[in-house]
């Protein structure tokens, strides 16, 4: 299961979600303005910006098709 952790009005987060959408890659958000424990999360991990995704051998950041298409 694909896992996208996003927050409001974030370009990329849209984007990624409209391409995991559009080529029908199931995914649940965790969007970490409502769920602030999932930004501790992504800050222990490492990461300081979103989106993060889940689903492959490694997390992938930001809007990046070329690694989103390895998902489907």
């Amino acid at each position: 299961m694909v896992k996208v952790y996003s927050k409001n009005n974030c370009m990329q987060c849209k984007m990624a979600k409209r391409y995991l959408t559009e080529n029908q890659i199931s995914f649940e958000e965790v969007n970490i303005d409502n769920e602030p424990e999932a930004l501790g999360f992504l800050k222990d991990q490492g990461f300081q910006s979103v989106p993060v995704i889940f689903g492959g051998q490694q997390a992938i950041i930001g809007f990046r098709p070329d690694q989103l298409k390895a998902l489907a």
